[in-house]
């Protein structure tokens, strides 16, 4: 008797941020950076994606991808590559054990939603392939590690292998030339420093004009800054950030971030041609924060920009209302203040003493605000998008 069960497994993975930028590829086929990197992984209350993977005898090919509602191309060459490896993992598994089910011979179908704009600089596709990857072995029964898995996952997006673990965590670049020493290595656990926080300042849901794939691949070609940052600035940063992260020292990962987020924009400034992620509300809230500090008389505030204009301020859960706060004083009106989060924050009034013209270019340019913190990795869950007889689940 034919087996048509529709097996399910789902999972919800978090976006991260990193305070120290991938950009550069050395190998663009495996995902290979030219530089290792650092993030943080953020609260999946408020940023994730939730996947849900099925598959069954009865699914006709090729493997389909909902991602929103919408039907996305699943047969180019990174989802291909992740779908190929936990295919080959698991045929391992039923290789050597003939009672198991042959999972790796049935289509998928993959439902995604993400409850944060996609493509929009808040790497959402770190958390979708870090969900995608997830919740498939999860249905392969992998016993791999999070570590181990960070391998694939690379290979769809680079930033999500960082997305398969929560706390603090570090991408190393490898030297190997298969890329199996390019992994995701755990830094310090969300327990370790729990008290980090992070105001995000949502300029564009938009799509970026220059894909982070295109626009790295143009300043490795072309920047005469590439390789000085990607040879010296980064591996100091890096080891001085990792000894503020143990050290739980925020002055030193603020000041070490914003130098970063400086030096990556600097590097795509110094493209051919120059490459323009930040728009003046960026330029805004760098003046903002660079006040909030100034009256602070210490870094108690840390802005970083990904690929996109929207900024990313990292503080402490004691500056709260003295970061977010402040800016909760200039744009109370948008929204994302009314969660749990922003309802425990104080607006300050006096702390931004900025001129009126930066005041106005982040009224009119913010469009919300996001509030969150640092998070765990990815979290299996029993809310599936696909029903028992492999229907997808309208919300």
């Amino acid at each position: 008797m034919t087996d048509e069960k529709i097996y399910r497994a789902s999972t919800t993975a978090p976006v991260n941020i990193a305070v120290i930028k991938y950009w550069g590829k050395r190998d663009p086929a495996l995902n290979l950076p030219t530089n290792s990197s650092l993030s943080v992984t953020l609260a999946q209350s408020d940023l994730r994606t939730h996947t849900t993977a099925s598959c069954s005898s009865a699914f006709s090919a090729p493997d389909t991808l909902i991602l929103n509602s919408a039907p996305q191309e699943i047969s180019s060459a990174r989802p291909t590559a992740c779908l190929t490896a936990l295919r080959s993992l698991r045929a391992a598994l039923e290789d050597a054990d003939p009672k198991l089910p042959k999972l790796s011979t049935f289509a998928l179908r993959l439902v995604s939603v993400n409850n944060f704009p996609t493509a929009a600089g808040l790497a959402s596709s770190a958390a979708g392939f870090a969900a995608l990857v997830r919740a498939i072995a999860d249905l392969y029964a992998l016993p791999h590690t999070a570590t181990e898995l960070s391998l694939i996952a690379r290979q769809g997006s680079g930033s999500a292998c960082r997305s398969l673990l929560g706390g603090y965590v570090a991408w190393d670049k490898g030297s190997r030339a298969d890329g199996r020493d390019s992994i995701a290595r755990l830094v310090a656990p969300r327990s370790h420093w729990p008290d980090m926080r992070a105001l995000i300042l949502v300029v564009s849901a938009d799509k970026k004009g220059i894909s982070s794939t295109t626009g790295m691949q143009a300043t490795v070609k072309t920047s005469a800054l590439f390789q000085t940052r990607t040879n010296h600035v980064v591996p100091k940063e890096m080891a001085e950030i990792e000894q503020a992260i143990h050290a739980k020292d925020f002055e030193s990962f603020g000041r070490i971030t914003m130098r970063e987020s400086n030096s990556f924009h600097a590097t795509c400034l110094d493209t051919e041609p120059p490459i323009f992620y930040l728009n003046d509300v960026s330029r805004a809230a760098i003046r903002a924060v660079e006040e909030i500090n100034t009256r602070a008389g210490k870094i108690v505030a840390a802005y970083t920009f990904d690929a996109g204009p929207n900024a990313v301020i990292y503080h402490l859960e004691e500056n709260k209302d003295l970061v977010a706060g402040s800016f909760n004083f200039l744009l109370a009106e948008k929204q994302g203040w009314d969660g749990n989060r922003g309802k425990a924050i104080v607006a300050m009034e006096g702390v931004l003493s900025v001129d009126d013209k930066v005041a106005k270019i982040l009224k009119d340019g913010v469009s919300r605000v996001i509030l969150t913190g640092i998070g765990d990795g990815p979290i299996s869950c029993q809310e599936h998008l696909v029903d028992e007889q492999g229907k997808l689940i309208e919300a």
